[in-house]
């Protein structure tokens, strides 16, 4: 259950009226990396999460519903920028000014003209508000949203979706010099940094978390980094030494052609590691086992409900 409060979680303020910004700032209202993919996809996230992770249910239903506050912060933000574009279009009855605009003999620097220039949906489609599309136009798709079923790899892409977000409120305050505004995005940037490391803490209670899902990696494929531009190579701890908290050395493929072949397509490898084999084998067995009575177990016997309405009062 929703409540609306009328009051917005950081007060937006804006100087002056800027229709070209306010069109690039619709990257957040409704882009792939803005706040309403953010809080659809954490959304939808929650419900997977809720009976064998009633913590994890209560952290992304939190983050999502801030997401939407952050949501209506940008969107006020734009219907401020586009102080006085909604006025001017709501006098149907004088359209020589718009006309002259049209034709390009109006001054530049008219409002409806600015807007106009940024982007026609302004004036043709919104009536001077923000519409649920990019800068471009493009309008908003479900297919932003990164909900797999398995909450490791739903908070990873948290961590991604986070990350491209604070990115993109900061290629933002290179585009404006109103302070205010400024001041608006900072704070919706550093929320993002907030969120990131409320995701890291979470992905972190949930052990073991490597590898996402359940089965567990082919130990006869884990280990080799090869080599397919050997011009000018580099070499890091992504491909020599230590595999990060494995227990495992890196085997770099030098000659990956050769070697595929000589292996007969990886089939026939000098070390079959027969024991991880099995060590594995029995680790998918035990894996999935618990993974599945973690679901069966807290889901509830008879009729299924939701909420427990007697313990919240």
């Amino acid at each position: 259950m929703f409540h609306h409060s009328k009051d917005l979680q950081f007060n937006a303020r804006v100087s002056r009226p800027d229709p070209v910004f306010a069109n690039i700032l619709l990257e957040q209202f409704g882009g792939e990396n803005g706040e309403l993919a953010a809080a659809m996809q954490y959304f939808t996230q929650a419900f997977g999460a809720k009976q064998p992770h009633p913590d994890k249910y209560d952290m992304l239903m939190d983050i999502a519903t801030e997401e939407f506050s952050h949501l209506e912060i940008v969107g006020a933000t734009i219907q401020m920028l586009l102080k006085g574009v909604n006025g001017e279009l709501k006098d149907a009855a004088d359209s020589s000014e718009i006309m002259q605009v049209l034709d390009g003999k109006a001054a530049k620097e008219n409002i409806i003209h600015a807007a106009l220039s940024a982007n026609p949906h302004f004036v043709m489609l919104s009536s001077g508000g923000p519409r649920l599309a990019n800068s471009q136009g493009i309008p908003w798709c479900a297919s932003y949203i990164h909900s797999n079923g398995d909450l490791t790899v739903d908070l990873r892409s948290n961590l991604a979706s986070e990350s491209r977000a604070k990115l993109v409120y900061e290629h933002l305050m290179k585009f404006t010099d109103d302070p205010y505004v400024k001041e608006t995005l900072s704070f919706l940037m550093t929320r993002e940094v907030a969120h990131y490391k409320m995701f890291e803490a979470a992905l972190d209670t949930i052990q073991p978390n490597f590898p996402p899902g359940v089965l567990q990696a082919d130990p006869r494929y884990t280990q080799q980094y090869f080599n397919l531009s050997p011009e000018n190579s580099f070499s890091g701890p992504w491909n020599t030494g230590e595999m990060p908290g494995m227990g495992k050395e890196w085997e770099f493929i030098n000659d990956p052609a050769t070697f595929v072949s000589e292996t007969e397509g990886l089939t026939d490898l000098p070390d079959r590691k027969a024991e991880e084999l099995e060590e594995t084998e029995a680790l998918n067995i035990k894996m999935s086992e618990e993974k599945s009575a973690e679901v069966k177990s807290a889901e509830p016997d008879g009729i299924a409900q939701w909420s427990d309405y007697d313990e919240q009062l």
